[in-house]
């Protein structure tokens, strides 16, 4: 046995805080109600995500929540329900709640080196990445449909789960950035959900953002990078890491509690 699902997590609107599940139905597409919608900027044509701090760190206030029917309710710090509007004049950026991924969509990444050094609000360079490179179509995932962490590198980095904003977090016993050599395996989850690892997940400024009400902490980006700085795919450099993507293989249900074995 590799571990156990400790905590699953769904984020409805992209960019956004999700809500915490018991349990959830994994199809190709991952959870199903994951990441299904994402805020548009009408300004660039990019989706809005907090990889760009200057510009979006207040999305990380916001929460999107699913309704019994399949909806999404999206509540403010307040606590108060917004919708587009509200969301705009808060952002100082109009945007658009959108449920389609436009081709070849893409997000700006700001180079976490710089606003580890710089600051959040400071100007810094970013790259523009195109989404969903290794999910189905549909969906507003960054890579791959399912993401994964450690206690083990929780236990590294000494951060909370939220700021790497996985679906599933896994109890394991050893030590260190465990599931590194996890990449290429298949991974067995519960009687019927098989997953197969695809590679490290790199970190950018996001998990040293404000969530909700956990405070800017710098260091949870600043370690990995001193720490586990590996290469996430042939042809890219070496990069700070922590987590793993994944893609579907069987589809199934999951459960916390339920018990994971590498094959």
């Amino acid at each position: 046995m590799t571990g156990t699902v400790e905590r699953l997590w769904r984020y409805p609107v992209k960019g956004l805080l999700g809500e915490e599940l018991d349990r959830a139905d994994v199809t190709g597409r991952g959870l199903v109600g994951d990441r299904e919608r994402a805020l548009l900027d009408l300004a660039t044509g990019r989706v809005a995500s907090g990889k760009h701090p200057r510009l979006w760190a207040a999305l990380l206030g916001y929460t999107a929540t699913t309704t019994a029917d399949g909806g999404t309710v999206i509540t403010g710090p307040d606590g108060g329900g917004t919708d587009e509007r509200d969301l705009s004049e808060a952002l100082g950026r109009e945007v658009a709640l959108i449920t389609e991924r436009p081709p070849g969509a893409t997000v700006e990444r700001a180079v976490p080196e710089e606003v580890l050094a710089r600051g959040i609000t400071a100007e810094t360079g970013f790259t523009v990445n195109e989404l969903g490179r290794a999910a189905p179509d549909g969906g507003f995932f960054d890579f791959a449909p399912l993401h994964l962490i450690t206690t083990s590198t929780l236990r590294a980095t000494g951060s909370e789960a939220e700021r790497y904003r996985p679906n599933l977090v896994i109890r394991t016993r050893g030590e260190g950035y465990v599931e590194n050599d996890w990449v290429g395996r298949e991974l067995a989850i519960g009687p019927t959900l098989r997953l197969r690892i695809l590679a490290p997940t790199p970190r950018c400024a996001v998990p040293t953002l404000r969530h909700g009400p956990l405070p800017r902490r710098p260091e949870a980006l600043r370690i990995p990078a001193e720490r586990n700085r590996v290469v996430p795919l042939a042809g890219m450099p070496a990069l700070p890491c922590a987590g793993v993507y994944a893609q579907v293989l069987v589809t199934g249900a999951i459960r916390v509690g339920d018990r994971l074995a590498l094959d």
